[in-house]
């Protein structure tokens, strides 16, 4: 009976396609009738190999054993710091192959470090020209300044004026220095200003601008230009309507503006100078700042997360009438 079985299906099997493909129900249903048969299975099983069927009776997959095509992926390390070359340079896949080079890391083509670059969203061909704006602004960020006006409405005893306030930012650590104010920027104040701003510069040492980011206001005249640009500054114009390529300074105007300008009527010049002064103190010494790590740019350390909390530790200052609020831990 069984010898009869046996040929019959032989017969059935060789109408069949070469292959019979087998649901996972099926598979399983064939393993609870078959595993108990143990190694009589082979004389029996014609569906797929007895070799089919151990694999499948052990667990083991068949794609677990199949090796992908093409040589073993690059350990990871390396392919780490071609990322990290590509992000800090710009360079292509020819110049970071022969930094690998140089480290003596040779068994890798071009071809793999452009496909590394690639995968990571970089364009392998070296990088043209200048770069981006933001390139400049990053490569020059120690001696890099930004200038602009903001303007406040100021009542006096002609009545209501408004006020130019020129400023300057030192990019890198988002200091600000007030150059002036005037109801009047014209050529002779702006040439005086470019003067006292000569003075200044000569004091920043490292910090001494190279670069200064500006619009295309026309209060920038010529003769205010040329006094700072024979100290060895160059000014870079940014394209009109284009407040994004001066964002930090853009950003300072708003700042004070709302929150301490908007909240005041002025009267006269003096008391714009007041305000202006007690929030540049409160922005310099006490306000943290996000681009900063929340901290306050005169670089005061929190203090140690270790020592025990308590409300009664903590003191707050004010300025200008409870506006500008300032929290500190009381000394020990």
């Amino acid at each position: 009976m069984v010898e009869y079985l046996k040929t019959e299906n032989r017969i059935l099997r060789n109408k069949l396609p070469k292959r019979v493909r087998v649901t996972p129900a099926e598979r399983a249903r064939l393993l609870k009738v078959g595993r108990s048969l143990g190694s009589a299975i082979r004389e029996l099983i014609t569906i797929v190999s007895p070799r089919t069927f151990a694999r499948w009776a052990s667990g083991e997959s068949s794609k677990a054993k199949r090796r992908t095509p093409g040589r073993p992926r690059k350990p990871e390390e390396i392919r780490q710091l071609i990322v990290q070359m590509a992000e800090g340079t710009g360079w292509g896949s020819k110049r970071i192959l022969g930094e690998l080079r140089k480290l003596g890391i040779r068994k890798i083509s071009r071809s793999t470090v452009a496909r590394v670059l690639r995968e990571h969203g970089f364009d392998p061909g070296p990088k043209r020209g200048e770069g981006t704006w933001h390139d400049f602004v990053q490569r020059h960020l120690k001696t890099l300044w930004a200038c602009d006006f903001f303007t406040k409405k100021v009542w006096t005893p002609g009545g209501l004026v408004e006020y130019y306030i020129l400023f300057f930012m030192h990019v890198g650590t988002r200091r600000v220095h007030i150059a002036g104010m005037t109801p009047n920027p014209d050529g002779a104040w702006m040439a005086q200003q470019a003067r006292n701003l000569s003075m200044l510069f000569d004091e920043e040492g490292e910090h001494k601008p190279t670069h200064i980011i500006r619009d295309r206001d026309r209060k920038f005249t010529a003769q205010f230009c040329s006094i700072l640009e024979t100290e060895g500054i160059e000014f870079r114009m940014i394209p009109p309507r284009s407040p994004n390529m001066n964002p930090f300074a853009e950003r300072w105007v708003q700042s004070i503006k709302r929150e301490c300008l908007d909240h005041f009527i002025v009267f006269g010049e003096r008391h714009l100078w007041f305000l202006v002064r007690e929030y540049l103190a409160h922005y310099h010494e006490e306000r943290p700042h996000q681009g900063c790590g929340n901290r306050p740019l005169a670089g005061r350390k929190p203090p140690d997360e270790t020592r025990p909390f308590s409300g009664d530790d903590v003191a707050c200052r004010e300025r200008l009438g409870e506006l500008l609020r300032h929290y500190y831990p009381k000394a020990a």
